[in-house]
């Protein structure tokens, strides 16, 4: 259909989803987490070659580690001076996702666009065929199919190549920029919703309004390692445009609310890392694990992304249940959700926030069956989040600037 098979795929580049994989990755790397990132990682050496740069972010993604655990450990081994753009691109996941917190409403276009652009293809054989063999890694820009396969083969992509490969997508080949981020969301084992849709509108020149990202042949050539040596590619391009404003609106941060009462913890793949929730020393009757049986219209992803965070979610609630010695169940609807805590006792469902994206849609539309079946629910937002998301409603700088006091008042300097 519109993406390339990954039924047969080799081992995705040894990311397996635990916590403990996570802290092993993160040992591995805080050695080279100072000056020696800073000064190669924007090189993109191939898969085989991933040692100038972390490699946490499937883990990161789904909160197998969380960002407080990757920052307090990176500075209990660097000068924060030293370890400045590392330190900097842990916040700009944070960034993303408070942005878009912010904006909620362009998540709903693009999801509202990213069905409709595939019904277009439908109907114009043309830009379908264009769409087939950019996904399928048919191009014959032997870096951009390389960068196709490797996404399917591996379910990653080093960032400078994801920029380069979205630009090429926008500006060479002129596609929607929407199926791109498609695409990607699909196949990424770090895929998120702010993260991807946002970086994909920043190459286009939308996040930015007019600043955009034009992948240069020698730009390519340098950052590969001589790997790749394009020709053709579209260097001279105005941005795109859009004719719609996004009202900003602030994020809805209240303060976590005592737990009153016996609970279940609903862990799901936005969070596994149960032993850090802020749960004030209250443990959980029950530990649920969310894994929902269905698809939206503009979102599917490929089983490797769902293996692997159902293996992520697997192991939060293994730890979970070992931290708080309390039985588990894995859930995968709101009937599910209401036998397994109605079976238990109890009525309180407390879960950490779910940010915009897929899953917030899909939780959207079970509330009020949860609701309606007397469960009430608590949703409760990391100290980290709520540090960050307030200073991301601009551009990036204005969140950098607060960077050493947030920092300081979390402890970590």
């Amino acid at each position: 259909m519109r993406r390339m098979n990954s039924t047969a795929r080799s081992d995705p580049m040894a990311f397996h989803a635990g916590h403990v994989r996570a802290k092993e990755q993160l040992a591995a790397f805080l050695p080279r987490a100072g000056k020696a990132y800073a000064d190669s990682r924007n090189f993109d050496y191939g898969p085989a070659r991933r040692e100038n740069i972390s490699c946490l972010s499937p883990y990161i993604r789904h909160r197998l580690i969380t960002e407080e655990e990757v920052l307090r450990a990176t500075l209990e081994q660097h000068d924060a001076g030293a370890a400045e753009k590392f330190i900097a691109e842990i916040f700009w996941r944070g960034y993303f996702r408070g942005w878009l917190e912010h904006r909620p409403a362009v998540w709903a276009d693009y999801a509202r666009q990213v069905p409709e652009w595939h019904h277009r293809l439908a109907d114009n054989s043309g830009h379908k065929t264009a769409y087939d063999e950019a996904v399928q890694g048919r191009t014959g820009i032997d870096c951009f199919d390389t960068w196709a396969s490797k996404l399917v083969t591996h379910g990653y992509l080093h960032n400078h190549a994801r920029m380069w490969f979205a630009s090429i997508w926008i500006f060479t080949l002129r596609l929607p920029w929407q199926l791109g981020a498609d695409f990607f969301l699909s196949h990424l084992l770090d895929g998120d919703a702010a993260s991807n849709t946002l970086s994909w509108r920043w190459v286009a020149g939308l996040h930015t309004k007019g600043k955009h990202y034009l992948a240069r042949c020698s730009n390519i050539e340098r950052y590969s390692d001589g790997r790749f040596s394009p020709t053709g590619l579209v260097e001279d391009a105005a941005s795109l445009s859009e004719d719609v404003e996004y009202p900003r609106l602030m994020p809805d941060m209240p303060e976590n609310a005592p737990i009153n009462g016996d609970f279940a913890l609903l862990l799901h793949g936005e969070d596994c890392s149960p032993e850090t929730l802020p749960l004030s020393d209250k443990t959980p009757k029950l530990v649920l694990g969310l894994t929902p049986g269905q698809t939206l219209p503009y979102w599917t992803p490929e089983v490797p992304v769902a293996q692997f965070t159902g293996d992520a979610i697997t192991d939060a609630l293994k730890r979970a249940a070992s931290h708080w010695n309390a039985p588990t169940a894995s859930v995968t609807n709101p009937g599910t959700v209401i036998a397994a805590m109605q079976q238990s006792g109890v009525e309180i469902l407390v879960m950490p926030h779910i940010p915009t994206g897929p899953l917030n849609d899909i939780w959207h539309g079970w509330r009020h069956s949860l609701t309606d079946a007397g469960i009430r629910v608590q949703t409760m937002l990391r100290d980290y989040d709520r540090a960050v998301w307030p200073h991301a409603s601009r551009g990036f700088f204005k969140l950098k600037q607060r960077i050493p006091e947030i920092l300081a008042t979390r402890g970590l300097l």
